[in-house]
């Protein structure tokens, strides 16, 4: 962990994950250019692993004294990240990430107890007073506009002791989250194949039958918050399991969990599955909280155990605390570099590239051996640290 460098980073990328051609060709759409496309791309990369994420701050990076311990070939401005992200394809950086993913499952680097499972959420990712791109959306107050809000979609794989962000799908003016996550989630399986996964996991808001018809049909079960958007289930479901005892209980860490589980339930008039299956689980925290909630899902008991169905629907949080929360905290996901539709979508995808990169690094490859898993800001400060010191010559 001591030895963590930049560029025994880059090393693990390149050899390790096999991204050596994707960093020398990533898509670069510009006709002429005079930066190396790989400069630019592992610059961005390796601005993200250190937060240092806007464009400036990589511009400061590569101009400074620790150009070199950076594995960068040479200097820019951040006018040159504008014009190379407006250019980028993003399809080539999502089967990058694609191929990254099938080479984490390959080196066993899943725990897969319960199934690899692909979590599938929305949020606000960048705010502005003006409208500038296709994907500004209005932001109304008081019945007038008070400014505009960027959205996205994104999917994660979950469940496996190792929380990945995959793909991002934005969407803009008269779109919608819940089309455009039936959009990512058919791309995500076009990528990674349909063997990949065991299972999706989604909010309540994506509880309607077009979304789990749409499941259904790419092969993957789905588990779903059940609220209040399908009232007669949830009556249904809460005058059963509050009149009866549990099924099942255990130990979740140091809370007791409560489970009730059913397979018989009606479902509603425009969901063509025979019966649906309701998970319901009440959660006891030591200091005396008690947590509470619902769950649909079109997988049999035969086929899912009840205390693995509780499982798969817990992952759905990783895709709030280590997606959302870790890339708009400590990344900066909510900052606009660059306010062009192509260049926010690339630096959403590049976003999810360098925190993948960055887990299978230190939770996976820096982990082999005995000692425990190193946190992500011991990582970034050893990083850090490691620009101070002498780099040797580039010799490639």
């Amino acid at each position: 962990m001591r030895g963590s460098t930049p560029r025994r980073l880059l090393d693990f990328v390149t050899r390790r994950l096999r991204l050596q051609r994707y960093l020398q060709n990533p898509g670069d759409g510009r006709p002429r250019p005079q930066i190396p496309a790989k400069a630019l791309l592992w610059s961005l990369l390796i601005g993200q692993v250190l937060r240092a994420c806007s464009f400036l701050a990589v511009e400061r990076l590569v101009r400074s004294a620790a150009r070199r311990a950076l594995a960068v070939s040479r200097s820019f401005s951040d006018d040159a990240l504008d014009y190379f992200t407006e250019r980028l394809d993003p399809t080539v950086t999502r089967v990058a990430l694609a191929r990254v993913l099938h080479q984490a499952k390959r080196n066993k680097a899943f725990e897969t107890s319960g199934g690899i499972g692909l979590a599938v959420d929305g949020s606000t990712v960048g705010w502005r007073a003006s409208s500038g791109c296709a994907l500004c959306r209005p932001y109304r107050k008081d019945q007038e506009i008070a400014g505009y809000r960027h959205h996205v979609v994104l999917v994660t794989v979950v469940g496996t002791g190792l929380s990945l962000p995959f793909d991002v799908e934005p969407y803009g003016s008269g779109d919608s989250e819940y089309a455009a996550g039936q959009r990512l989630l058919r791309r995500a399986i076009e990528l990674l194949g349909v063997r990949f996964a065991a299972y999706v996991v989604v909010d309540g808001e994506f509880a309607t039958a077009p979304f789990l018809h749409a499941a259904g049909e790419l092969g993957l079960p789905v588990v779903a918050r059940l609220k209040a958007n399908l009232p007669e289930l949830l009556a249904a479901a809460q005058k059963r399991f509050r009149s009866q005892p549990p099924k099942l209980s255990f130990r979740h860490g140091p809370d007791r969990v409560e489970l009730w589980d059913a397979e018989d339930f009606d479902p509603w008039e425009s969901l063509q599955w025979e019966t649906v299956r309701v998970l319901f689980y009440r959660q006891h925290k030591p200091d005396g909280e008690v947590i509470e909630a619902f769950w649909l899902t079109d997988s049999s008991i035969k086929e899912v155990s009840s205390r693995v169905l509780f499982h798969r629907a817990k992952s759905r949080w990783e895709i709030e605390n280590q997606g959302f929360n870790d890339a708009k905290n400590r990344h900066d996901l909510e900052h606009i570099c660059h306010h062009h539709t192509n260049s926010l979508l690339i630096t959403w995808l590049l976003t999810c590239l360098a925190l993948t990169i960055e887990r299978l690094y230190r939770l996976r490859y820096l982990r082999r051996g005995t000692h425990p898993p190193r946190t992500a800001v011991d990582f970034v400060q050893l990083l850090w640290l490691s620009l101070s010191r002498p780099a040797p010559a580039d010799s490639s």
